[in-house]
């Protein structure tokens, strides 16, 4: 069975933010909720000061806490890896969000899914897309399921320019994921909390 995760490589991010637009395109999240991320931190002292880049999603855990402390099961883990949220089960208590070690859940607010992004009301495309969410439901990267369950990559991977985001199997012998961990030592975010993330980064 698969284990499908991803590999982000630092030293090809630029910091275009063209992972976050595409995932906002593809999901249609609702105002102030993106699933894709990039975070920015300047660092050094003039004139010798750069920026660094560090993406980041829902990492997608083998051991997720946030499936284990849902209290009606509608936060699971497909058998290939990817974790998911039911909203038809979702209750909106926000036990997920307090577990997510890398706030990668996303609460929607009532009143939310009234407004689109401009002043002139939501228009066709948010309403199809709208159409998906729950007001007072959480929600979070499905790392595409969609398409995947298709056969294509996530939107954030074939839209990056620099090819900084690898998506492939974890369970595929010496695939394209497990040569790059291994040659280049790869790490995961906040590796204490032992959640075994399926997203892993490379340095710059």
């Amino acid at each position: 069975m698969a284990r499908l995760g991803m590999v982000i490589d630092l030293k090809r991010c630029i910091g275009c933010n063209a992972c976050t637009l595409a995932c906002k395109q593809e999901n249609g999240t609702p105002e102030g909720i993106s699933f894709s991320r990039v975070i920015t931190e300047e660092v050094g002292t003039y004139p010798n000061s750069t920026r660094t880049f560090l993406p980041t999603l829902c990492n997608h855990c083998s051991d997720a806490p946030c499936a284990a402390v849902c209290p009606t099961g509608a936060t699971y883990i497909r058998p290939d890896g990817i974790v998911m949220v039911d909203h038809n089960m979702c209750i909106g208590c926000r036990a997920c969000n307090l577990a997510c070690p890398y706030m990668n859940r996303h609460y929607i607010e009532h009143g939310l899914l009234e407004h689109g992004y401009n002043s002139e009301g939501i228009s066709p495309m948010e309403a199809i897309k709208f159409a998906d969410f729950d007001e007072g439901t959480n929600i979070k990267c499905t790392l595409c399921a969609h398409r995947v369950d298709q056969g294509l990559e996530p939107a954030c991977v074939v839209t990056c320019p620099t090819d900084a985001r690898i998506f492939g199997d974890w369970e595929e012998e010496d695939g394209k994921l497990q040569r790059l961990v291994k040659e280049r030592k790869g790490w995961t975010l906040l590796p204490e909390y032992e959640t075994k993330p399926n997203v892993y980064y490379l340095d710059a």
